[in-house]
């Protein structure tokens, strides 16, 4: 069975402002105060009435944080009455002060400058019904300022339980922001893997598709040739796999990915040479002094050469060649990709994916792109990438 603390603590609490009021009623007897040498005249000896009325008064402070304005109100008939039977001076008791801080505590500013008026009024009640008089006004300044320090320090809790709860909030809508943040970046990655992943896979296996067919047309005929056929497409599948593998090992959270370098400018050749095997005729140029590139750029150049080659091969028809120019010129790197075929080239207007995310990549770091046919025949690929700082 759970306890709800916040009550036992009132209850509590209660008890031990009832144990301290009901001592105060004791102390206020006419006989201690006039051994003492005060002024007892009109003073009302404590009795069973009194202790009743004071209980009576303590009772409301166990629902002081349910029902502070209510509590208050409770509180403050109870010692009214003892102040007008002559219990004891009109000044608030202990119970009065605790259900008035706590209307300040719980209550909006409305509320609780209504409350303090109440006890203030309650207090000037008291005090002009009651037998007892009081022997000066600084007595009443004395009460005045107890009830507003004791107010004051009620709403001192409530405006800073207020900033408490701003920051808390303040600090779930940064974490909240942070996580829409890290969605958006893995959202992006995932873009970016799924990008990389299909220029793989669209060139490897549109290789492996012409290698394949190469091997069916020359199996009877020549079963060597067709073996060597599909041993480059072996080769070139066991490639997609192992570039595959390192795309998407970045996605493991249970294993460490195997990392290794992009494909840049560099590695042309090497895929110059798997499309020639794969029955593309294709020449490699480089014009100009070759620099070191930004890794994005260097990227994004051979993936555009990648899938220009690739539309190439699907489409240029048999008989044709490609020719892939670099041009590394002060301030630009310029990428050419073009075939002398008379198939079916992809239409400009309406490009596929892999087109597609040329257009991003290439936007991506500013650069221009143009795709189209050639006028005398043939379909062509270029990107200029703008370099900065030397690069």
């Amino acid at each position: 069975m759970r306890i709800n603390r916040t009550r036992l603590h009132d209850t509590v609490l209660t008890g031990v402002v009832a144990v301290a009021s009901v001592a105060l009623l004791a102390l206020y007897s006419p006989e201690r105060l006039q051994a003492e040498g005060a002024s007892v005249g009109g003073l009302r000896a404590p009795d069973a009435f009194g202790a009743v009325l004071v209980l009576l008064a303590c009772l409301p402070v166990a629902v002081r944080r349910s029902w502070p304005v209510a509590a208050l109100c409770a509180g403050l008939a109870p010692e009214v009455l003892l102040a007008v039977s002559g219990y004891g001076s009109a000044a608030p008791s202990l119970p009065g002060l605790v259900l008035l801080y706590s209307v300040a505590s719980y209550r909006g500013l409305a509320v609780a400058l209504g409350s303090l008026l109440l006890a203030l009024t309650a207090y000037a009640v008291g005090a002009m019904l009651g037998p007892i008089s009081v022997a000066s006004w600084r007595e009443h300044m004395v009460v005045a300022v107890v009830l507003v320090a004791v107010w004051g320090a009620g709403r001192n809790l409530r405006l800073r339980r207020a900033y408490l709860e701003e920051l808390r909030d303040r600090a779930q809508r940064l974490e909240r922001a942070h996580a829409a943040d890290t969605r958006a970046a893995r959202a992006e990655e995932r873009s970016r893997i799924a990008r990389e992943l299909h220029d793989v896979v669209a060139h490897h296996v549109s290789v492996m598709t012409v290698q394949a067919a190469a091997a069916r047309r020359v199996l009877a005929a020549d079963p060597d040739l067709a073996r060597e056929a599909l041993s480059a497409v072996e080769h070139t599948g066991r490639m997609a796999m192992s570039e595959m593998r390192n795309i998407v090992g970045v996605l493991r959270t249970d294993s460490r990915a195997e990392l290794g370098p992009q494909p840049g400018v560099q590695d042309l050749p090497a895929l110059a040479e798997q499309m020639r095997e794969a029955g593309l005729p294709t020449r490699l140029d480089v014009e100009g002094e070759p620099r070191p590139l930004p890794a994005g750029v260097d990227l994004a150049a051979y993936r555009l050469v990648q899938e220009g080659l690739t539309n190439s091969l699907r489409h240029a028809g048999a008989g044709a060649k490609a020719v892939v120019t670099v041009r590394h010129e002060p301030g630009e790197l310029d990428v050419r990709v073009e075939d002398d075929g008379r198939g079916t080239p992809p239409v400009a207007s309406q490009p596929g994916h892999g087109l597609v995310g040329i257009r991003e990549r290439v936007a991506l770091y500013g650069g221009i792109l143009s795709i189209g046919p050639l006028p005398g025949g043939g379909f062509e690929v270029r990107a200029r990438f703008p370099l900065k700082d030397g690069q």
